[in-house]
């Protein structure tokens, strides 16, 4: 129940601002008129009413891309061989023997230059 009040705040604070930035434009176009109710020699008279009407501008946001010149730093990388431990993982089923830790594979040799 606190979220949906939450949610229902935040929107009309958001409704808010559009507003008052120019964002969102509200005309009212025609007036909201209410029910009326008569009696009349002993009867009941009904007339309904009319809700209002709004004419509704909203601003547009315009996202494009162009090219620009800036400027970037260059990253050289010299690839050097290092030795570091390697975690291994083990898997075995339930009620399986314990298979014997398979070796580490070898590092790959540097050939480049």
């Amino acid at each position: 129940m606190r979220a949906i009040f939450l949610i229902l705040i935040i929107a009309v604070v958001a409704l808010i601002l559009a507003v008052m930035t120019g964002m969102i434009n509200l005309r009212q176009t025609e007036p909201a008129v209410a029910p009326r109710v008569e009696t009349a020699d002993g009867k009941i008279v009904t007339r309904s009413g009319q809700a209002p009407a709004f004419d509704v501008e909203t601003g547009s946001i315009g996202v494009s891309s162009g090219n620009a010149s800036v400027a970037l730093p260059k990253v050289e990388i010299q690839p050097s061989e290092t030795r570091v431990g390697v975690p291994t993982i083990e898997v075995r089923r339930p009620g399986a023997r314990q298979a014997p830790p398979a070796p580490a594979p070898a590092a790959p040799a540097n050939t480049a230059q």
